[in-house]
């Protein structure tokens, strides 16, 4: 834990003999939230806060010296604490007497504050001086907290030094199981390819040997030339069929080489936790999963296997050419060298802008994500000549990139054209200057002629490539950007079947942190089964955290949560997750039937079973009246029917797959009086025999609750029966007295 170099030199002069650096922190703000430069470090006996010269002073009691270090022994008595408000944490070193220092710290700072506490707590408790195991949720480098979806860390690390190409070569692990197809498509490109050069070979002696010889007078059978045509004809038309058998072969690959990307790059983003879809639009990953797979498919089917054609077509060209004339042979090479600098020129420019072309296309995407699904209160709000004019912001964006595409390849497509017209003019010059001086004969320079415009057709083909192939290597990017990713919430090395849960549930010591954010602090509490719970505090409190970590969408920071006596982080996610069911505020429906999203959660339940859990939901009735009862069809997202009517569907859906964990995410709060009081039946049925935890704002809506837990600021401040608790001048009480005030008569 070495501090910065700058402040080295200046540290190892205030030491004592044996004293060890254990860890620092740099705070980035002074006493007046500006920015600013200065240290804290912790030793085996001492904290130590130093500050360039001519600063006004540390934060600490009494009068601040005009010195460079101060220092505070570490004693018993003297602990370490953080508090964050809005944006800005404060470190307070707090002695026997009260506070002694104190340092200001943006919240980027927060997990190496951790650290520095812990630390300074082991210190206290046991000398702390012995190695500790490096906190796998900070950098090794520079302390600072690493994303919560990879080991990256986005301060210190360097930018990506992935290739497209190298994304479009790990495209062959997924083409592995066809390898067959694979190795009989190449053997076809080979033999057509091969076929193809048969034509260019023979009019050499057609030229040479039959129709100079007549042109001078000589007798020559015309049976030759029909000899000659023949084969001319025959191997073009094998060439033609094996070209097409190449084709068909490779297309029926690369369809089925996509296909697997796109079921295992949507597999992947299943598994993946919420906190990767926290930071990521919907339209982007639907951009991905839908545009991005279908150029590569083109790219597979079309482009490389015209690539490997032609590359095989120069190959076998170069050789021929070498071995008919090596001089001439070198000659039509001149150009070359111009065109690899030209490829390597344009190549990074198109890289970028491909790039930016991505995710430009992701943003127009989003946008039809976001007003689609949302066009009720587009129109609710008459908002819709405001989101024509974004739709129209993000198209513009993507017109400009595509500009600046078409901008290079402009440039870059003509200026190739010119190159390659260049060689065959060389070699037309040296050609004709060998025929008069060295007998090189006409048959020969028209043979070599046709071999060399094949051969600067098929590279200029492969030099238009270059667009192709970077729009696919970054679309092969993007999906491996998913596929790299590994979730937050892993499975368990050594997997505890859950078995039938009782749904006793533990906090002990949990800690939750998202990011830089410390949302839960020392939460213990224990939830017998059977137990209904009811979570109430204000927005913020964390609420709606500490059901999100009991249906483990998230794992806890610190501590453990406990269902039935084991870590839930023991047992498999999807079998732990099948014991819970959960009714939210805003119940998601499928575009499909009734039946088919009662039955979400156990798609094999007979008809009986689905409308068993409508009665039980208070839903049959209403269902029973749609013009095609329980086959009835939803519409997206359930908006052919009202919201009561919706969440009743979800509580049936919960009920059906019968949980022994039963989690009410503000079930009522979206509803009017009547709707909830019909919910609250359904409701009613659903918890009885078991473990409830329902988060609500309405009060009301927790009549039930065996207890209620009162969280302010992430942490529990009063649990107990809710009579109970309006009986003391507390956290409910207030919150009661609140809500009274607000609404004293009747909802309407």
């Amino acid at each position: 834990a070495a501090p910065p170099m700058r402040w080295r030199d200046d540290l190892a002069s205030l030491l004592e003999p044996g004293e060890t650096v254990l860890e620092w922190f740099a705070p980035d703000l002074d006493n007046r939230l500006r920015f600013g430069e200065s240290l804290v470090v912790l030793t085996d006996r001492r904290v130590f806060h130093g500050e360039p010269e001519g600063h006004p002073g540390p934060s600490a009691r009494g009068t601040a010296e005009a010195r460079r270090w101060r220092s505070w022994p570490v004693s018993p008595g003297c602990h370490l604490r953080a508090r964050d408000r809005v944006g800005v944490g404060t470190l307070e070193l707090v002695g026997p007497s009260g506070r002694l220092a104190h340092w200001r710290y943006t919240l980027a700072r927060g997990a190496t504050i951790r650290r520095l506490i812990g630390r300074f707590d082991e210190l206290r408790r046991d000398g702390g001086a012995r190695p500790r195991p490096r906190d796998r949720s900070t950098c090794p480098s520079c302390g600072e907290a690493l994303p919560g979806d990879g080991a990256t860390c986005p301060a210190c690390a360097p930018e990506s030094k992935a290739r497209s190409a190298s994304s479009l070569l790990r495209l062959l692990w997924f083409a592995r199981p066809r390898a067959a197809a694979i190795a009989l498509g190449c053997a076809l490109t080979l033999a057509s390819t091969a076929a193809s050069m048969v034509p260019p070979y023979l009019t050499r002696p057609l030229i040479d040997d039959v129709l100079e010889p007549r042109q001078k007078g000589l007798e020559v059978d015309f049976g030759r030339v029909v000899w000659y045509l023949s084969w001319m004809g025959v191997t073009s038309v094998l060439a033609w069929l094996l070209g097409w058998a190449r084709t068909y072969v490779l297309a029926w690959v690369s369809e089925r080489v996509s296909a697997d990307l796109r079921n295992q790059t949507y597999a992947h983003l299943q598994r993946l936790s919420l906190e990767f879809f926290g930071g990521k639009r919907t339209g982007d990953l639907m951009a991905r999963l839908t545009s991005d797979t279908d150029r590569i498919c083109n790219f597979l089917s079309i482009n490389l296997v015209d690539f490997a054609s032609d590359l095989l077509m120069i190959l076998m060209t170069v050789a021929i050419l070498l071995t008919l004339d090596p001089i001439l042979a070198t000659a039509s090479l001149v150009p070359f060298p111009f065109i690899a600098w030209l490829v390597h020129a344009v190549r990074s420019r198109m890289l970028r802008a491909m790039h930016q072309g991505g995710r430009a296309w992701g943003e127009m995407s989003s946008v039809l994500a976001d007003t689609i699904p949302g066009i009720r209160v587009v129109k609710a709000f008459a908002q819709e000549r405001r989101e024509i004019d974004r739709f129209r912001l993000s198209n513009d964006h993507v017109l400009r990139v595509n500009d600046r595409v078409n901008t290079t390849w402009s440039f870059f497509g003509p200026l190739l054209n010119f190159m390659t017209q260049a060689g065959l003019l060389v070699v037309w010059a040296v050609g004709a200057w060998m025929v008069f001086h060295r007998g090189f004969t006409v048959g020969a320079l028209t043979m070599f002629l046709t071999y060399i415009a094949r051969f600067y057709m098929r590279l200029e083909s492969m030099l238009r490539m270059v667009s192709a192939t970077q729009r696919a290597g970054v679309s092969a990017q993007r999906l491996f950007e998913i596929l790299d990713r590994v979730p937050s919430v892993p499975e368990p090395v050594r997997p505890v079947a859950p078995g039938r849960l009782r749904g006793a549930i533990e906090f002990r010591q949990v800690e939750f942190r998202h990011g830089n954010r410390q949302i839960l602090h020392d939460i213990n509490l224990t939830i017998v089964p059977g137990e209904m719970i009811g979570l109430v505090g204000p927005s913020g409190a964390g609420k709606s955290t500490l059901a999100n970590l009991v249906c483990r969408f998230y794992d806890v920071t610190d501590g453990a949560l406990l269902v039935d006596g084991v870590d839930i982080r023991s047992f498999p996610v999807a079998d732990y997750r099948r014991h819970i069911g959960i009714v939210l505020q805003e119940p998601f429906l499928f575009f499909g039937t009734v039946a088919e999203n009662i039955a979400y959660g156990r798609p094999d339940a007979s008809r009986a079973e689905i409308i068993a859990a409508a009665r039980a939901a208070k839903a049959h009735d209403f269902i029973l009246r749609l013009p095609d009862g329980y086959d009835s069809l939803v519409g997206e997202r359930g908006q052919s029917l009202s919201g009561g009517e919706r969440q009743r569907i979800s509580i049936a859906r919960a009920l059906l797959i019968d949980p022994r964990i039963l989690i009410l995410d503000e079930a009522t709060s979206s509803v009017d009086t009547e709707t909830e009081r019909e919910i609250q039946q359904a409701l009613d049925n659903l918890i009885q025999g078991r473990t409830t935890i329902a988060i609500a704002h309405r009060l009301s809506t927790l009549r039930r609750a065996d207890r209620l837990v009162v969280l302010e600021h992430g942490r529990i401040a009063e649990v107990g029966p809710p009579d109970e608790l309006l009986k003391r001048p507390g956290a409910f009480a207030k919150l009661h007295r609140s809500q009274t005030e607000l609404v004293p008569g009747p909802s309407l």
